[in-house]
């Protein structure tokens, strides 16, 4: 029996009444008067029940189409293409039936045709009409995606449409929140909603789509423009057995020049608010069009974040966003997110080998606050000019205690652990776009990075650790062993780049760019005795004082034209590294490396394309992996580099076939 003492009640009761309703398919294909399959052609079924929402189809490549219809009910379908006679077929819905349709030609000219459909297709863009799917339950732009056809919502936030994901999530046009997608399918309200549209081969600056490989996809997200000026949100609280609670806000304000946004949210009950992928989406960078010729690690802010069957968990969120159009050349943006959380895990283990059982416990207390701080200006002086100044900041304060017990024929081994990381990152970035006349364009930025972590680790256990490798004393009561950590980095960047249109089939791309890194890795490992003196490990080759530099110079020349369906683009960048590694000794090296490069698209239509990719890749190792001398990664392991190291060279190569049809 179970007994259950509740101090505060607050019973929120949503009644809902699910209806299952047997469906019956209406299939077929859509031909012309030459048995030619029409492609596009919209198919529209109105209930005699004008309560119910219309349903919809747009026939595929091969004229094929397929609605999805409430037995019963008696439907009036309508099948319309532009420059044919619109069709009209009335029945009732008693079982599936297949039916196909031949379209005529029109031959009345018309002075003007309008035609509403739900969804529709222009170019890259596809816009999608809520209204035409919603019934006023939804209660967050989530709820409203997974209504629309080709649209799924994943568990994390993640959105994609048509197989591939949505990489930047706009409000108006403008970013939210620098694009995180979950941050807005989780907290727009639904009523707000007006149409979506869906960018394919998104790029921030208009004059360089087409010029610019981009895999981008975006979502813009446009509301509902029956006020000039009004603000929107919703309010949660809630309290439960055992001190659970949960509180959120999400307030927003829109007005022609100014959108504020507030995110908030406070909770014990395990509701994580900050992840690891979350983290990713808001690492900064620099437009796509500069996409290969730069690599941001982005620090080490993320190691403690992702926590997974946790025993006790308190999470503190707050996000605030603000878009400010200045003038008509100058737009504002920056967003500020805080997030803290407190978490426990307890892991229980038992382990049977051959010869004996392994009990394991492990217990983990972990503390970790983030903060991140972004500011953009984009300045637009005219049609043909773009410069943007973008700076972000990041702050991280984590701390991480572990205890690891193994128990074997009753003989007990504890380790704990206690780790401590202060990190801070800041990028700051300038970028040039200018298109000088119909065939030559240019782009530039200049980029710069500071990324410094501090890390304190200490490990205690009353047994021996890694006898033999490590100089411990091992006559102490207690062994504690203590390390420090630190590491500087520091990026310099420019590049720059022409692209040459010769004509509308034939371009050549020009790189030009330098990039410097300077890197500082620190390490010191010791024991802390009984009677509070220091057993200094580095008599027996241990801590690390290293300086790294790399400086990366290149040139790169490309071809890129279209033949039919075919589209070609090759051609290879040229490099001069030049690295530097200075420590007890000083290794000094220079090296040549050509990587080449290729791009082949074959476009049969819009929903049918293949794609290959090959790519010379190489990479240097981060400045830790060339330190010859001793450190602890954990309480068994012990590390050391190899200051010979040169750059990894090695080959990618990805083939992609897409179909996809809005049956």
């Amino acid at each position: 029996m179970i007994s259950m003492k509740i101090n505060y009640i607050i019973l929120l009761l949503l009644f809902s009444t699910n209806v299952l309703a047997q469906n019956i398919t209406l299939s077929g294909t859509v031909k012309d008067s030459l048995n030619n399959p029409v492609s596009y052609a919209n198919i529209i079924a109105k209930t005699k029940d004008i309560s119910k929402n219309l349903k919809f189809s747009i026939t595929d490549d091969e004229g094929f189409y397929k609605l999805q219809l409430t037995k019963g009910d008696t439907v009036n379908v309508r099948i319309s293409y532009l420059g044919y006679k619109t069709v009209d077929f009335q029945f009732i819905a008693l079982k599936s039936l297949k039916k196909d349709f031949i379209l005529e030609q029109s031959s009345e000219q018309l002075e003007e045709v309008v035609i509403e459909m739900p969804v529709t297709v222009k170019g890259d863009t596809t816009t999608y009409k809520t209204d035409k799917f919603i019934n006023g339950s939804e209660r967050k732009l989530r709820n409203v995606l997974k209504k629309l056809p080709g649209i799924e919502v994943t568990k994390d936030g993640s959105v994609y449409v048509l197989g591939r994901k949505i990489t930047k999530m706009l409000v108006d046009g403008k970013k939210f929140f620098g694009g995180n997608s979950k941050l807005a399918v989780n907290n727009i309200p639904a009523n707000a909603i007006g149409d979506i549209e869906v960018i394919d081969n998104y790029n921030e600056v208009a004059f360089l789509k087409g010029l610019s490989d981009s895999d981008e996809m975006a979502m813009n997200i446009k509301l509902k423009k029956d006020k000039n000026r009004f603000t929107f949100g919703d309010v949660e609280i809630g309290k439960g057995n055992k001190d659970f609670y949960k509180t959120s806000a999400n307030l927003f304000y829109y007005a022609p020049k100014i959108n504020i946004n507030f995110i908030g949210n406070i909770n014990n009950i395990g509701e994580q608010t900050m992840s690891f992928k979350d983290y990713l989406s808001f690492s900064g960078g620099v437009n796509a069009v500069f996409k290969g010729n730069f690599d941001f690690r982005g620090g080490d802010f993320s190691q403690f974040m992702d926590n997974r069957d946790v025993l006790t968990s308190t999470q503190k969120f707050g996000a605030l966003n603000i878009t400010k159009t200045a003038s008509s050349k100058l737009d504002i943006s920056g967003y500020i997110i805080l997030s803290d959380s407190d978490t426990s895990n307890f892991v229980e283990d038992l382990n049977e080998y051959r010869t004996f059982i392994e009990e394991r416990t492990n217990r983990t207390n972990a503390q970790n606050l983030l903060g991140i701080a972004n500011l953009n200006l984009e300045y637009t002086p005219n049609t043909k000019e773009k410069w943007y100044a973008r700076t972000q900041i990041k702050r991280s304060n984590n701390a991480n205690n572990n205890t690891l017990a193994s128990s074997v024929s009753n003989i007990t081994n504890a380790i704990t652990t206690d780790r401590r990381l202060v990190a801070t990152y800041a990028n700051q970035n300038i970028e040039w776009h200018k298109r000088k006349s119909d065939n030559h364009t240019f782009s530039a930025v200049i980029n710069y990075v500071f990324d410094t972590n501090d890390r304190n680790t200490s490990w205690a256990t009353e047994n021996q650790i890694l006898e033999g490798l490590i100089p411990t004393d091992n006559s102490q009561d207690l062994t504690r062993i203590f390390q420090e950590r630190n590491t500087q980095r520091q990026n310099f960047d420019g590049v720059f780049k022409h692209y040459w249109e010769i004509n509308n089939s034939n371009h050549i791309y020009t790189t030009v760019g330098n990039k410097l890194l300077i890197e500082d890795f620190f390490t010191e490992d010791l024991q802390l005795l009984d009677n509070g003196s220091e057993n200094n490990f580095a008599s027996d080759g241990f801590n690390n004082d290293l300086d790294f530099r790399l400086n990366d110079a290149f040139v790169g020349l490309h071809y890129k034209f279209r033949a039919g369906i075919f589209t070609l683009k090759q051609g290879a960048f040229l490099h001069n590294y030049n690295w530097k590694v200075d420590q007890q000794t000083q290794v000094h090296n220079n090296k040549w490396v050509i990587l080449p490069d290729f791009l082949a698209k074959i476009e049969f239509n819009k929903s049918k394309k293949i794609e290959f990719n090959y790519n010379l890749k190489t990479t240097f190792s981060e400045a830790s992996r060339f330190a010859n001398q001793f450190y602890l990664q954990s309480y068994n392991s012990v590390f050391r580099g190899n200051e010979n190291l040169e750059n990894n060279l090695f080959h990618s190569l990805n083939a992609r076939y897409s179909r996809f049809s809005l049956l």
